[in-house]
């Protein structure tokens, strides 16, 4: 039963872990700006406990966690504004998926034309 036990620890630490500290960070304030930064979070865990009928005893826990930022809260003279957080990767993923789908289909686009010229020269 300590494996049992073993797995509900790491499902409670997930638990846990997953905590709104870890999607607001703490305000921080210069020059009477008062800056609170936010996070999107996700995670989870698993774990697991068995046998067979040799005697053999098997368990297994696991955990995941994954952050990334997603803007601040920016508190000035009592207005408080949203300031969303650029993720540059995310843009350079999107303009490199974006450059092959045209490599594509310009390449589809010069294959057609041959192929109509050389039908063209033939007949």
């Amino acid at each position: 039963m300590d494996r049992a036990a073993d797995v509900l620890r790491t499902l409670e630490g997930a638990r846990d872990a997953i905590t709104v500290k870890r999607v607001y960070g703490d305000p921080f304030e210069k020059d009477g700006v008062t800056v609170i930064p936010a996070a999107k979070v996700g995670g989870g865990g698993g774990g697991g406990y068995g046998g067979d009928s040799e005697g053999n005893s098997g368990s297994g826990t696991g955990f995941g966690l994954t952050a990334r930022p997603v803007g601040a809260f920016v508190i000035r003279g009592g207005e408080v504004a949203w300031q969303p957080a650029v993720d540059v990767s995310r843009i350079v993923l999107g303009a490199q998926v974006v450059a092959v789908v045209a490599l594509l289909a310009l390449r589809t686009i010069v294959k057609a034309r041959a192929r109509a010229r050389r039908a063209e020269a033939r007949g």
